[in-house]
């Protein structure tokens, strides 16, 4: 097993956009001196709570200031960008990282996203989208020849070469033949999970609860055995609230009377209410709505606690749901008591990784690159 962030990245709203960046610029540089292997940075446009518009410069000016944790957009939402545009962007990335960058992708599940560009959310026009332009993308990134497609949404003309060679495609990825591309799940049934399997995705499990997590592999597994591919666990991504102290007692003040709990009771608790998600929550499906709380959540489900009792929490969970690569611990701003926060995760590096490490299989932590 491996550990890695999934930066959603949950600041308060009131913070500002520099203040914010700063604290994720802060977590990332120590995250890269604790060794842990990688960081997923989300893409919001109407989510305060969670307001990176723009995580390619996030990572651009993060690779600046580490030296080896692998990041990820995770995700460009890919029905919110031209394939052709965001093909070159993401290409050009990759050799700024010299190819410490992965590529997480996805479809967008924000309403006010949906909104604000004229996406069919709940009609599915976005899941539409979003594989249309991976396949452009994938084609964009391998192909040298000129074609056209005509899409659902999308026409791309990959020109011929002119002024002998002085105007023509050239720029492709640094890792043959482009980053590792990963995807995230939530439902328990995940039809995007079963396409990370059928098309070698890396998956990615941004979980609730254990309960409704263990159905996930079974999907991928299912996926990949669809087209014949062998589902590696290695591979899998699980995310999950982390916190770690000195003690028990501490570390549950510092979830509850910090950012963890005041984002959980003020934004995530009201949204998985709003839009059905609740139950995905819940240790038993008897337990009611009511008893879903910061405390509940914390009980049944967040890795809290000392390094001995998150170890105990990490081999419970893979017990209930099987073995995985990477545990994403989901970051949270404590910029007013940053110390706290990069304690955690020092602890989880130092005292709770070597207790869990052999409960699965870690991925490979090479990286291809083209060559120059």
């Amino acid at each position: 097993m491996d550990l890695g962030l999934f930066m959603m990245p949950a600041h308060p709203p009131e913070r500002s956009l520099g203040e914010a960046h700063a604290v994720d610029l802060q977590t990332l540089a120590h995250a890269d001196r604790m060794g842990i292997r990688e960081a997923w940075i989300g893409e919001h446009f109407t989510q305060p709570w969670e307001p990176i518009c723009a995580p390619d410069l996030m990572i651009a000016q993060a690779l600046m200031q580490t030296e080896q944790i692998v990041l990820a957009p995770g995700a460009h939402i890919l029905p919110y960008h031209h394939p052709a545009e965001l093909a070159h962007r993401v290409a050009y990335l990759d050799h700024i990282a010299g190819g410490r960058l992965m590529l997480g992708v996805g479809s967008g599940g924000t309403p006010t996203d949906w909104t604000l560009f004229g996406i069919d959310g709940p009609g599915g026009q976005g899941r539409r989208m979003m594989w249309e332009s991976l396949e452009i993308m994938e084609r964009l990134w391998t192909e040298s020849e000129p074609f056209t497609i005509e899409g659902e949404f999308w026409t791309v003309n990959q020109p011929e070469a002119i002024l002998d060679g002085g105007m023509r495609p050239h720029i492709r990825c640094f890792q043959d033949p482009y980053p590792q591309i990963g995807i995230a799940g939530l439902s328990p049934a995940s039809p995007t999970l079963h396409q990370a399997g059928r098309r070698g995705l890396i998956p990615l499990s941004l979980g609730l609860s254990s309960r409704y997590l263990a159905g996930h592999w079974a999907t991928i597994q299912e996926g990949a055995e669809a087209v014949g591919r062998h589902a590696d666990p290695a591979r899998w991504r699980v995310g999950r609230e982390v916190l770690v102290a000195e003690t028990d007692a501490e570390a549950r003040r510092l979830a509850l009377d910090g950012m963890m709990g005041r984002m959980a009771r003020e934004f995530l608790i009201p949204s998985y209410q709003a839009f059905g998600f609740l139950e995905f929550a819940k240790a038993d499906p008897e337990h009611a709505d009511a008893d879903v709380t910061p405390e509940y959540l914390l009980d049944h489900g967040w890795l809290v606690g000392s390094p001995d009792t998150v170890a105990a929490k990490i081999t419970e969970l893979v017990e209930q749901i099987g073995p995985f690569g990477v545990l994403l611990a989901n970051s949270y701003d404590y910029g007013d008591d940053q110390d706290a926060w990069d304690r955690s995760l020092t602890l989880l590096a130092e005292e709770v990784l070597p207790q869990v490490s052999g409960l699965s299989p870690s991925p490979d932590r090479g990286l291809s690159a083209r060559a120059a």
